[in-house]
């Protein structure tokens, strides 16, 4: 009977102990309340939660001065002068507004990565610094801005692709003309929607070649034809030729011959600078945040010959492949079991980047069925706690106010494909085929053609579904 009482003492003692020992780390937890004022009336109140962690969108290392597309100073009394953070970030997100990426600056949310001289000897942990507008950029220096900079507008208006006939209406021609992003006397680059074919055979009349001679002649007597082909799903910038002349440049341009067939040095050097770039939302995320793919392609038929499908050669000497090369880079943290990557195709071979990201990377692209269909049916589109890895403070994924999610969106029952070529680099076709013709009539150069840059630089907004899904991505709750 004593022991019972001692046992209780004690237990009592401890239960004491640890609701003092609760008590007070609540008391020393609770943060005194603030005076607020609302409608002339003062109050107590909350005080404010501080500032949610930042997600952070990684830029490429920094290329050097000048940037790809853009003319630099040649003048003797003007010297080349130096990029600054604000101008790189200008440059690489050509799309967004500059007092966006101001205020991101004001507010102190850029950021550059230490250099390795300055990191420690761990290299997992990545030292960051804020830096101001004026800061003069360095060759292969990294910098970090909030993913919420790319945030564009989302119209609520979707443009539903016309259904075609045999001769495109007007409904159609007017539709293609405002896909056009670019247009000079040589090529039409488009800015081109999912869903929206390509090439057309005969039971597909509304393709881009199709809608193309009618609706873009202009003021030749002829359309432009396809040089450069994006998938039926995909979507982003489209390139098509206007002339003879500049579709077999652009066909010398996208083949492996042209430095055999090169016109000149200026351009071989417009062609070693050409390059896209495309941005894909995928499943899961690479084991290495950066890297260079070369594995080789063959193409398999299946259904008796009725579907034909791309996958990875497998080196027996059998089969006929093709060279495949990607360069990718992750963009940012994995969230909600996706990841944003930037990917750079060295070889243009059909279903080049879906394969790559779906077989060699292990990450197939959001929306891609055909390649990714077995990890489609294990993704789970659930919301889950995942971890800022600047910060280590938890974020969860949050649905904004306003949004329809059925867009094709990530959190869509059945999303559209998230691949879209969001950057494009190319010579500037339309002065090197002038320069070519005034050198074979005359040896005098017009100054005013001299003047217009070597390479073009294009930069395609992304789709609804696919800003959708990145303001979806980039939000998140703690």
């Amino acid at each position: 009977m004593r022991w019972n009482k001692d046992v209780s003492r004690c237990l009592f003692f401890l239960v004491r102990r640890y609701s003092r020992s609760v008590g007070h780390s609540a008391i020393a937890n609770r943060r005194q309340p603030v005076i607020r004022v609302s409608n002339s009336i003062t109050h107590l109140g909350r005080p404010k939660d501080g500032a949610k962690p930042s997600q952070l969108l990684s830029l490429p290392p920094f290329p050097g001065h000048p940037l790809p597309g853009k003319k630099a100073a040649t003048s003797p009394d003007q010297p080349s002068r130096h990029v600054t953070a604000i101008s790189w970030i200008k440059y690489y997100f050509d799309e967004i507004l500059g007092s966006v990426i101001q205020s991101h600056f004001n507010k102190g949310l850029v950021q550059l990565e230490f250099n390795e001289s300055s990191t420690s000897k761990e290299g997992q942990t990545r030292l960051l610094r804020k830096i101001k507008h004026s800061e003069v950029m360095e060759v292969g220096a990294r910098v970090y801005v909030p993913i919420s900079v790319a945030e564009t507008k989302i119209s609520k208006r979707y443009d539903v692709i016309p259904s075609g006939t045999l001769y495109p209406n007007a409904d159609e021609i007017a539709y293609l003309q405002r896909l056009v992003f670019y247009k000079d006397p040589a090529i039409i680059v488009l800015n081109k929607p999912p869903k929206l074919p390509v090439k057309g055979n005969l039971p597909v009349h509304n393709s881009m070649d199709a809608l193309a001679a009618a609706a873009l002649s202009y003021e030749y007597d002829e359309g432009p034809r396809l040089v450069h082909r994006l998938d039926r799903e995909s979507s982003g910038l489209h390139l098509m030729g206007r002339t003879e002349e500049s579709i077999s440049h652009l066909h010398l341009l996208f083949s492996s011959t042209k430095r055999s067939k090169s016109l000149s040095k200026a351009w071989n050097d417009a062609c070693g600078s050409t390059y896209q770039r495309y941005w894909a939302l995928v499943i899961g995320s690479p084991k290495e945040k950066e890297g260079i793919i070369s594995a080789p392609l063959t193409k398999v038929l299946l259904d008796d010959g009725r579907t034909e499908r791309v996958m990875l050669a497998q080196h027996s000497g059998l089969e006929a492949s093709e060279e495949a090369i990607t360069e990718y880079r992750l963009l940012g943290p994995m969230i909600n079991g996706c990841s944003w990557i930037e990917l750079r195709p060295h070889t243009s071979r059909k279903h080049q980047l879906r394969v790559h990201c779906a077989e060699a990377l292990g990450t197939p692209i959001v929306g891609d069925y055909k390649y990714g269909w077995f990890v489609h049916r294990k993704w789970k589109q659930m919301p889950r706690v995942d971890v800022e890895p600047t910060t280590g403070k938890p974020y969860r994924l949050k649905r904004p106010e306003g949004l329809d999610v059925q867009k094709g969106s990530v959190l869509s029952k059945v999303p559209l494909l998230h691949l879209h070529c969001r950057e494009l680099v190319l010579p500037n076709i339309a002065k090197f085929i002038e320069l070519h013709s005034r050198k074979t009539r005359t040896r005098c150069l017009n100054a005013d053609n001299s003047s217009k840059p070597d390479l073009l630089r294009f930069v395609a907004p992304m789709p609804s579904h696919m800003k959708i899904s990145w303001k979806l991505m980039s939000s998140y709750l703690i």
